[in-house]
């Protein structure tokens, strides 16, 4: 039976560079479009984001027999009627603000010529006053002048001489035509309303074409109809239900915002808890810029500090609350980006596109997560952008090891033991782990230093978690005297290397921990040929060799028969922990030694220590699925 599993073929490194420089084309390509391509491009998006929010009310209302033109009018009437609303909402409060804002004028001359007493030394607050002060002299002289006729206006500031020659003044009214007026009022709202009709058309046809679109996009995904259906159903259901649950989370932030400051007093609260509930769909400075103008207000508004430290309170406490409590129970099912991912997004749709590529920055990163998931050659996208792991267990743990950091792997090991036990991670983690350092080693990728460093690392490992208490009553079963045939010790043995060794050391801590009165010993693998360890070997009286290092039952059987001569009485285990349950068989026949027994886990070669007397012939699965046997 061959020891080395067969070398994956690797692509040569002039087609890797093509590739690599294609793909690199590619996304600059379609970069570029979304660019240029942004005036056309960014209304579409917008309707197509629209629509996964209003879809769940049309299939609503055709459940109850709607027609289907009937069910898309009134679901975009009433949505772009409540944006309207909002809308006016907010520019009445705007005017109203606009009309309240010089009378704040006082109270922010106050507050700034008071900052050099409250800081010490004035610094930039001091110079901020002298400013400001400056600042309002110029203000009160240009008021002065604007009040003054034209004559004595112009012998402000000029010189003696200068004060008898007046200077001729000829006011031109100028002539607006109707053109102008049309060019300088509606001019600027011209693009607005132009995307705002856009995005509103779009909405509504695909609202009511939305079927034919889908088979659409399907036919131009190819053939592969289970595939596309499945992805397009996790997009729009991912998406409806962040834009939807988002709305709602959005709305508890504004409602208690806008009440809280009307009730401490800030002008438009009405305003600002429309505003805090819309920038909030802005992924993380949402929030900020909010808050930014209820402070700003603070300030102005009253003469001391106190309302400035009650709106910041009222800002942090709410989002405190809704961060850690609100948002985790209504977000259960995430969009399946990580927070990275969701800050990268959002930098780069920004650049895009400006302020609305933020506000579209999870949807679009949410299809492209999508993408990645459903398509095998855009699965990059999902390791980079997603939130699932894109490493298994045992694959985090040998990292760990590789990159001596025993500390991360012995917080694997406790968050693991907290749902399940330490037996259930040597077995499931910790051992396919040395399974692919040896298959790494077998391939010349694993030098022994780095063998000896996994080692060290196992070693250390085991020695914070016998520190853990709780974390060592975790294991199968509660601690019981030694009933292993009346033996006082037991030893572990390495077959071939460090990684047997490192076996070998967990086996040590599973039979400490449940057998604390047991005297066992872990020795490496040159105890099969050294005198040295000759002492340990005869005076145990149960063996278990360890073997990541080989899957040879013909190597297992010569160093079985090494161990019956120098330890003829004691009882053996051999660990086959790379061992395929299939094989188990053949490996028992092989071996056919009268004291030993067969294992492929750590959990079952515990059991068949604890067997009393001589251990008799016996194979089942145990928990895992990996078997035991044994030959009288």
């Amino acid at each position: 039976m061959a020891d080395q599993p067969p070398k994956a073929r690797r692509s040569s490194p002039t087609s890797s560079a093509f590739f690599g420089v294609l793909t690199c084309l590619t996304v600059g390509s379609v970069v570029a479009f979304l660019y240029f391509a942004r005036d056309v491009i960014v209304p579409i998006t917008l309707a197509i984001l629209l629509s996964f929010l209003l879809a769940p009310v049309v299939r609503r209302l055709l459940r109850w027999h709607f027609p289907r033109v009937a069910a898309v009018t009134l679901t975009v009437v009433i949505a772009f009627v409540a944006l309207l609303g909002f809308a006016a909402i907010v520019v009445q409060e705007i005017s109203s603000l606009a009309q309240q804002l010089p009378e704040y004028r006082s109270n922010l001359e106050t507050k700034i010529r008071s900052l050099p007493a409250i800081v010490p030394g004035g610094g930039v607050f001091g110079r901020l006053a002298s400013m400001a002060e400056q600042l309002g002299r110029e203000l009160k002289q240009t008021e002065t002048a604007a009040s003054m006729p034209t004559g004595d206006r112009s012998a402000i500031g000029a010189p003696s001489d200068q004060l008898a020659k007046p200077v001729p003044v000829e006011i031109q009214r100028p002539e607006f035509g109707s053109l102008l007026i049309v060019q300088s009022i509606v001019g600027p709202l011209l693009q607005p309303l132009a995307m705002a009709g856009l995005v509103i058309v779009f909405v509504i046809m695909i609202l009511l074409e939305r079927e034919d679109l889908r088979d659409r996009v399907l036919r131009l995904a190819g053939r592969d109809l289970q595939r596309t259906t499945v992805a397009m159903d996790d997009a729009a259901q991912r998406i409806s239900r962040y834009l939807s649950r988002q709305l709602i989370v959005n709305a508890c932030v504004g409602l208690p915002i806008g009440f809280g400051l009307a009730i401490i007093g800030i002008p438009n609260a009405a305003l600002w808890g429309i505003f805090a509930a819309l920038l909030r769909f802005l992924p993380y400075l949402g929030i900020v810029i909010a808050a930014g103008f209820p402070i700003a207000l603070a300030v102005a508004v009253a003469p001391g500090w106190t309302l400035l430290v009650w709106v910041i309170l009222l800002f942090v406490s709410t989002e405190l609350v809704v961060a850690n409590l609100l948002e985790p129970w209504v977000y259960a099912a995430s969009t399946g980006l990580s927070s990275v991912a969701l800050i990268a997004a959002a930098t780069f749709w920004t650049w895009l596109w400006g302020p609305i590529g933020l506000l579209l920055s999870t949807p679009l990163t949410v299809c492209l997560v999508v993408l990645g998931r459903h398509v095998p050659q855009l699965e990059f996208l999902d390791v980079i952008l997603g939130n699932e792991p894109v490493l298994a267990p045992d694959e985090t743990f040998y990292q760990r090891l590789l990159a001596n950091d025993p500390e991360e792997a012995t917080g694997q090991a406790e968050d693991f033991a907290k749902e399940r036990s330490l037996a259930e991670f040597f077995d499931e983690v910790s051992i396919p782990s040395l399974i692919r350092a040896q298959n790494d080693s077998d391939e010349n990728a694993l030098s022994s230093e780095r063998r000896l460093l996994i080692r060290d690392g196992i070693q250390a490992m085991l020695e914070d978690l016998s520190d853990d208490a709780p974390a060592d009553a975790s294991s199968d079963r509660p601690s019981d005297p030694p009933v292993i045939g009346g033996a006082s010790k037991i030893v572990c043995v390495a077959g071939r290397n460090e990684l047997d060794e490192a076996a070998a050391l967990l086996l040590v801590h599973l039979l400490r921990s449940k057998h604390p009165g047991t005297i066992v010993e872990a020795l490496p693998a040159e105890a099969l040929t050294s005198n040295r360890y000759g002492a340990a070997l005869e005076d145990s009286t149960a063996i278990c060799l360890s073997l990541i290092s080989t899957r040879s039952p013909v190597r297992a059987r010569y160093l079985v028969r090494r161990l019956n001569r120098r330890a003829p009485h004691a009882q053996v285990s051999v660990g086959f922990w790379r061992l395929d349950p299939g094989d188990l068989e053949d490996a028992v026949t092989t071996i056919a030694r009268p004291n030993a027994a067969v294992v492929t886990s750590l959990r079952d070669a515990v059991t068949s220590l604890e067997a009393d007397g001589t251990i008799k012939g016996y194979r089942h699965a145990s928990d895992t699925g990996s078997g035991r046997s044994g030959s009288r």
